[in-house]
């Protein structure tokens, strides 16, 4: 176990901060967390990842998990073994327990921008303008998917869904349906989707005048959400390839998008984070304060956490958008966070580490059964008479979050 280099304040601190740990030797760019939530990675511009604990009663330094070569751009866990991705153009496989690592993909010619995995499969994507799927367990390339015309940034992976074999309505060419996809998105100002199989494009996602910088998916992985550097959401139809609808309110490139329940919520370079509702595509709220772009989120209960390029992670009340706390200590950007039980983390380009107590505002804001209801178990309700738009959108809202 490694020593960790850690930061206490005796007391109930005014600003809630427990720890601060400065293991890292520069930005931290990334963190996942084990499928237990017990251990925390990070990725960093030292060109390492460590672990750490989040179940001890203070956070430890576990491990360091080093050989690339240049600066972490991703990481995912998948069981006891991590995947790691760097400007050094390659990607590694790690044993955690040992910290070993199993093997190294190479064969990209640029920066190794996203990785994403299954039991099975590792997909990347990279400025080479290429996209590539590994075999899991042994490192080797499967596939290389070419057709972009500039570096791919973002990445989703869809399984098959075999169930729809079943379904008879769908024309011939939607027996796409049954087939496991890879969708990416490019500087060149689309997005594709990929036969797995084949390693074909089978379509192309046209209309955006900014690169594409961040993609998600509906819970069914029929409805694709593409956020761009042209200050706008797309929506379309995975299977047709064709636009559904535009938002288009932000003033600035959309950094990140999540989809929640019937929420989509879209972090923005223009300061803000919009709550989208995605069956109509109204925006519904805006949080506000932040005083530079938001670069990531998090949700937890009737709360959402978000952390800024002004160094400060924010918690917002979900449904009223009112910021009900600043945690501030940081001296440069925070670039991501996770939540486990009690406690925040969040990451920066200081290089810093820090741990927060969020004890009190999980308290007042307790699960709500109906949140954890998935999104193709509601029941879709129409307006009742006598109630205008504005109110109907908030009482669908108020079942939504």
């Amino acid at each position: 176990m490694g020593t960790a280099v850690s930061k206490h304040r005796a007391g109930r601190p005014n600003n809630w901060l427990l720890q601060t740990l400065e293991n890292h030797e520069s930005g931290i760019n990334c963190m996942t967390l084990s499928d237990d939530t017990s251990v925390l990675a990070t990725g960093s511009d030292d060109n390492t990842i460590r672990l750490w604990s989040t179940r001890t009663e203070s956070v430890e330094y576990l491990t360091v998990l080093a050989g690339h070569a240049d600066y972490i751009t991703h990481i995912v866990i998948l069981d006891s073994y991590l995947v790691s991705s760097s400007a050094d153009h390659t990607i590694r496989k790690w044993d955690m327990p040992s910290a070993r690592c199993v093997f190294i993909c190479t064969g990209h010619t640029s920066i190794v921008n996203r990785i994403t995995c299954t039991e099975e499969l590792i997909f990347s994507t990279s400025y080479d303008r290429t996209a590539r799927c590994w075999d899991y367990r042994t490192g080797t390339c499967i596939r290389t998917f070419h057709g972009h015309h500039h570096g791919l940034l973002p990445l989703l992976f869809i399984p098959a869904n075999r169930d729809a074999e079943e379904e008879s309505t769908f024309e011939e060419e939607m027996n796409i349906y049954t087939k496991d996809i890879l969708i990416t998105g490019s500087q060149d100002l689309t997005a594709k989707t990929w036969s797995l199989k084949t390693g074909d494009c089978l379509k192309t996602f046209e209309g955006h005048i900014g690169a594409v910088l961040c993609l998600a998916t509906d819970a069914q992985g029929k409805v694709l959400f593409t956020g761009s550097g042209d200050n706008t959401i797309r929506v379309w139809d995975i299977y047709r390839g064709n636009e559904l609808r535009i938002y288009d309110l932000h003033q600035a490139p959309v950094i990140n998008i999540l989809v929640a329940n019937k929420l989509l919520y879209s972090l923005s370079a223009d300061h803000t984070v919009r709550c989208w509702i995605i069956d109509v595509g109204d925006c519904i709220r805006i949080y506000k304060g932040h005083h530079h772009s938001v670069s990531c989120i998090q949700l937890e209960n009737d709360l959402v956490f978000t952390g800024c390029g002004d160094a400060i992670v924010r918690c917002f009340e979900a449904r009223s958008g009112v910021m009900k706390r600043a945690f501030k200590s940081h001296e440069l950007a925070v670039n991501c966070i996770q939540i486990v039980d009690d406690r925040l983390f969040s990451g920066s380009v200081d290089g810093s580490l820090k741990v927060w107590d969020i004890s009190d505002l999980r308290s007042r804001a307790p699960p709500d059964p109906k949140s954890k209801v998935s999104d193709n178990s509601r029941e879709k309700t129409d307006a009742e008479s006598g109630i205008d738009n504005h109110e109907y959108r908030e009482r669908r809202v108020q079942n939504m979050v």
